[in-house]
């Protein structure tokens, strides 16, 4: 079963609306979706209510996701590794123990915008309707992303 995870910086914001897009748009029974930040400070706790609201909105619920951190382990427990913006891809890659580890990563807007390397905005210290538009970001790079993924192991 392949296993998806999404990295942003404190798993409160972007990565856990990433988690929770990729997770509807396949099948569980096929694929297991999760996410993780590179930063200690929110482990433990729901998303952000921002994040939490704007998924509601949407049709979607991920109160029940709690922050966690990256760690090496992660390179051996999962297939797909997204990161939300240059920062963390570089956090990421750091802590890679192999080439193959290294390849796993990839900066989740390069399904759009393929070798652009455009980071998906931290809305934590920005305005509310910022949450929104990294939304309509994550779930039009979810949709990509699931259809290959759909397509390939499905």
């Amino acid at each position: 079963m392949p296993k998806i995870l999404m990295v942003c910086l404190g798993n409160i914001c972007r990565s856990p609306l990433a988690e929770g897009l990729l997770a509807s748009k396949l099948p569980s029974e096929k694929f297991t979706v999760d996410s993780a930040g590179t930063g200690h400070w929110h482990v433990g706790k729901q998303p952000d209510q921002r994040s939490i609201d704007v998924a509601r909105k949407n049709g979607l619920d991920i109160t029940k996701q709690r922050g966690r951190l990256f760690s090496k382990d992660d390179f051996d427990d999962f297939d797909y590794i997204y990161v939300m913006d240059a920062t963390n891809f570089d956090d990421v890659v750091r802590m890679a123990k192999t080439p193959e580890h290294k390849a796993k990563v990839k900066m989740i807007l390069n399904e759009l915008f393929p070798g652009e390397n455009v980071d998906v905005p931290d809305p934590y210290f920005g305005l509310a309707n910022g949450f929104d538009t990294v939304y309509g970001m994550l779930n039009e790079a979810c949709d990509h992303i699931a259809a290959k993924l759909i397509a390939k192991h499905a």
